[in-house]
């Protein structure tokens, strides 16, 4: 299963997946960091391959030639979303 990392809706990725494919929900860049399985939010330069480059935008489609759609969604920033949303209804009642 795939997850754009923009809208984090499930999406199916054909064989003709390139830098320029968008989703077809939210019309977001795919091939950008938060959908590679090596961002890590936590990490150098954000990003667990050491020998890719230092890219500016994780949201903007770019040419790292280590990119590998990520398995099962994204990790950073729309998980810490979702992890505050369920600490803060847990401590609401």
């Amino acid at each position: 299963m795939k997850i754009c990392g923009l809208c984090r809706k499930e999406i199916e990725i054909d064989a003709y997946f390139t830098r320029k494919t968008v989703c077809p929900r939210c019309g977001g860049d795919l091939h950008i960091c938060l959908n590679c399985r090596f961002y890590s939010e936590t990490s150098h330069n954000k990003c667990l391959e050491t020998k890719a480059e230092h890219q500016r935008s994780r949201e903007k489609a770019n040419f790292c030639d280590y990119f590998v759609f990520r398995e099962g969604g994204t990790k950073g920033a729309p998980d810490r979303e979702d992890a505050l949303k369920k600490l803060n209804d847990l401590f609401k009642k």
